[in-house]
């Protein structure tokens, strides 16, 4: 199916509700009604500021979903995306992007330049999508933000900047001991997960658990630095590397 095939839309109704919500859960495999997702809630949130907007096939079939509402921090307002899903069988086509212009776009409609929302840091893929595709930056690191090993990473997007295209980077020589420890200079910091984290886990508990502690640290120090992350690529099949620049816009600060 071509991408232009594909149609980016406000959800409105009880079905397309529901229907989001069942593919929430399939994407995620949740079974257990504590990580459900109420189709009500969803109404509630589209009626009153929040964003629920979907991707709808050429049988208007929901295939990609997100959802997101008002969120501060005492100091700012700000569009907190709680959730995005892309059908297993859809992915690869540039949803993922489409739900987060639809979110941003709803954003702004009621006032709000900036956009927020987690993932996992050991989620590479996911960081290089949220800094080296959309142009977003990794602002602050939160431990254990849904219970232990929860680690997140909040993400800020500058709705009003559009996409920052990614800067060619000089790729250092790494390997499996370089895993969870900072290196580089104050103009070209940089920091190298394992590819595969969860592969590790599985394979190699003990080396997986002393690199997640590595990497919060890191990530604690990096941040409270005052330093963004700006980029997340593979460098090899074993291992990626988040770059990091120092803050320079205001809301940075």
């Amino acid at each position: 199916m071509a991408e232009s095939e594909f149609r980016t839309v406000t959800l409105t109704t009880p079905a397309q509700f529901a229907e989001a919500a069942q593919l929430y859960r399939a994407v995620f495999g949740y079974q257990h009604p504590d990580y459900g997702l109420n189709p009500r809630l969803l109404g509630a949130l589209a009626a009153n500021g929040g964003s629920v907007v979907g991707v709808l096939d050429d049988a208007d079939r929901i295939v990609a979903f997100a959802y997101g509402f008002c969120g501060t921090d005492g100091q700012a307002l700000y569009h907190y995306s709680q959730s995005a899903v892309v059908a297993a069988d859809q992915q690869g086509r540039g949803l993922g992007r489409r739900l987060k212009r639809a979110q941003g776009e709803v954003a702004l409609q009621h006032g709000m330049t900036q956009m927020r929302w987690t993932y996992d840091p050991f989620q590479t893929r996911n960081a290089h999508f949220n800094f080296d595709v959309l142009g977003a930056r990794g602002r602050w690191f939160k431990q254990d933000l849904y219970g232990p090993g929860t680690d997140r990473v909040i993400v800020e997007w500058d709705l009003r900047g559009g996409d920052r295209p990614p800067q060619p980077r000089p790729v250092p020589a790494v390997t499996e001991a370089d895993w969870g420890m900072p290196g580089g200079d104050a103009n070209d910091l940089w920091l190298a997960l394992p590819a595969d984290f969860y592969g590790l886990s599985a394979t190699r508990p003990e080396t997986a658990e002393q690199v997640r502690r590595d990497v919060r640290s890191a990530f604690t120090d990096l941040f409270g630095k005052g330093l963004v992350a700006v980029s997340c690529s593979r460098v090899d099949p074993e291992t990626a590397i988040y770059y990091f620049e120092p803050a320079l816009e205001a809301s940075d600060v």
